[in-house]
């Protein structure tokens, strides 16, 4: 009783790990559609060729927005301006970069409401795209479950108490993804 218990525990926790990521890597991929509005992370990860190797902007400089329309990047090693620069137009995120004495600045024209509402079906396909990998994650897992009927005393009502699991398990990663998709549709509608 106790082995069955404790293998359907590592099943129900490996489908938790593996919807949490699902949902992270949805997440990743939101970051990647511009809203029309300035943040850091749009050019934190962004590639910059320093000091002979290839490093995160983040980790060469401060990131700063001080309004919706602009990127303020100010590189801890003045030196780096041009390679900061030289970084971000190769990044091809359709973004100019212009140097302005020790800093490098970005500004962020803002979206048509054409552009607008292309991106939210971007969204919504990227959304899409999660619940496809939730589903495979769920049909997975259900399989691992149903393979435990009959092994260590384990009944079908075991069973479907643990399918049953799996499925709120499943719905409410489904719920989050809906809402992050709702979150980022009102911030690229938001003018």
């Amino acid at each position: 009783m106790i082995h069955y218990q404790y293998m359907t525990d590592l099943i129900l926790k490996k489908l938790d790990e593996r919807l949490e990521k699902t949902i992270e890597v949805v997440k990743q991929d939101l970051s990647s559609v511009r809203t029309g509005r300035a943040k850091s992370s749009m050019v934190e990860e962004v590639k910059v060729d320093a000091y002979g190797a290839m490093m995160e902007m983040r980790e060469l400089a401060t990131i700063t927005t001080p309004d919706s329309t602009l990127i303020v990047i100010t590189p801890w090693d003045k030196s780096l301006v041009g390679a900061i620069s030289k970084g971000i137009q190769k990044a091809e995120l359709n973004i100019q970069p212009i140097v302005d004495g020790e800093t490098v600045k970005i500004s962020i024209p803002s979206l048509t409401e054409e552009r607008r509402v292309e991106l939210v079906k971007v969204v919504n396909q990227k959304i899409e795209s999660g619940r496809v990998m939730i589903r495979q994650v769920r049909a997975e897992i259900k399989s691992e479950i149903e393979s435990q009927e009959g092994e260590s005393g384990v009944s079908e009502d075991d069973v479907k108490n643990w399918l049953k699991r799996m499925q709120e398990a499943v719905d409410k990663a489904m719920d989050i993804l809906d809402k992050i998709g709702k979150v980022k549709e009102v911030e690229l509608m938001k003018i």
